[in-house]
């Protein structure tokens, strides 16, 4: 069925870094099978500031074995829900929507595998879960971390890595690079550029041992990284990226009004949500879908508008739609027939959209 938003108390609030808090919350009996995850999945959390609501996905810092639902939230400049999230305290209560996302692993304690991870900046809270969860539930297998930052101040869960080394000494290695702050080793220091793609994969990570490579980070660090994978071969099945952010996906984009007069051309849109179909005229160059059905009162999951999130993702059962962006639909999900709705317009005279069977 679609996925709603429930109220949760916040257990902790633990300060990270001098701009990164992570929390905590308290996820009732009753709830804790509709919010099991997967290491690398992202909760999506609602609350309204001054009196405007405000939606954002945060990826799970902490691993599904500890029965533990902790999110990290980094401060940015002007970011209104960071600014608000880094005053919030125990007992605070935010609506929260189950765990989503298919930037995962599902760890086997059968599996000998060597993964790797490129991280940059607080991309690095889903891949901690999968670190923790491969390392205490794979003993054959083998993690090593690749961690761009500013500096060495702004390593985001650095205990919690060294703890790890610590742990797991001959099965997790980190190196970190850091874009301003000097090292002993020039692979070490710069930012993560073809050339410093070239640097990892020949000194410190050999491909042709790798198993598998999530990267998650800004669009620039996910296409360079991508890119040099693809033009040495590596099977496409082996890499796995996660967007934080992406080219105009920053801000929540602003809903055009539907405006339908009696000879415009308009399609027939049929939302079904919760076993129950609502339909509506859309205006062919008007709202998105999502935007529309909005307008019309449904309520929808969804977060970032811009078709990087994939919350607002559905399925596609008659018509046919023209996406404006897609940073976060694989051409298989595309193929079976999955839109991004905050980005998909109609281009036929009736369009059918499942939000049920996502």
């Amino acid at each position: 069925m679609a996925t709603h938003f429930y109220p949760l108390k916040i257990a902790s609030v633990r300060r990270e870094t001098p701009e990164c808090v992570s929390i905590s919350f308290v996820v009732p009996d009753d709830l804790k099978n509709d919010f099991a995850f997967q290491p690398g999945q992202h909760l999506t959390i609602r609350t309204k500031i001054n009196g405007t609501e405000i939606r954002r996905n945060y990826s799970l810092c902490s691993s599904p074995l500890r029965k533990e639902w902790r999110i990290a939230i980094k401060q940015l400049d002007g970011g209104v829900f960071s600014t608000f999230a880094n005053e919030l305290k125990p007992g605070h209560i935010i609506d929260v929507m189950p765990p989503m996302g298919k930037f995962f692993t599902t760890p086997d304690p059968a599996n000998k595998k060597h993964y790797v991870a490129i991280a940059a900046g607080s991309g690095i809270t889903p891949i901690l879960s999968m670190i923790i969860a491969v390392l205490e539930t794979e003993p054959a297998s083998d993690f090593t971390l690749i961690y761009a930052n500013k500096n060495r101040d702004s390593i985001i869960f650095k205990e919690s890595l060294d703890d790890l080394k610590n742990r797991f000494m001959s099965r997790f290695s980190v190196h970190h690079i850091f874009s301003r702050e000097r090292t002993e080793a020039a692979i070490n220091e710069g930012r993560i550029d073809s050339a410093k793609a070239a640097l990892i994969f020949n000194h410190l990570v050999d491909l042709k041992k790798m198993d598998d490579c999530f990267i998650c980070g800004p669009v620039e660090v996910i296409e360079t990284v991508r890119n040099y994978l693809e033009q040495q071969g590596v099977d496409k099945k082996k890499i796995h990226y996660e967007l934080f952010t992406a080219a105009g996906a920053g801000q929540q984009a602003t809903a055009k009004k539907i405006i339908v007069g009696h000879d415009a051309p308009a399609a027939s849109i049929t939302i079904r949500l919760d076993g129950r179909d609502s339909q509506f005229k859309l205006a062919y160059e008007g709202a998105s879908i999502l935007d529309a059905a909005l307008q019309q009162g449904a309520d929808l999951p969804y977060a970032c508008k811009g078709g990087v999130c994939c919350t607002c993702k559905a399925r596609l059962l008659e018509g046919a739609v023209k996406m404006d962006l897609n940073y976060g639909l694989e051409p298989d999900e595309v193929a079976a027939g999955y839109i991004l709705t905050c980005q998909s317009h109609p281009i036929t005279e009736t369009v059918k959209v499942d939000f049920d069977n996502r």
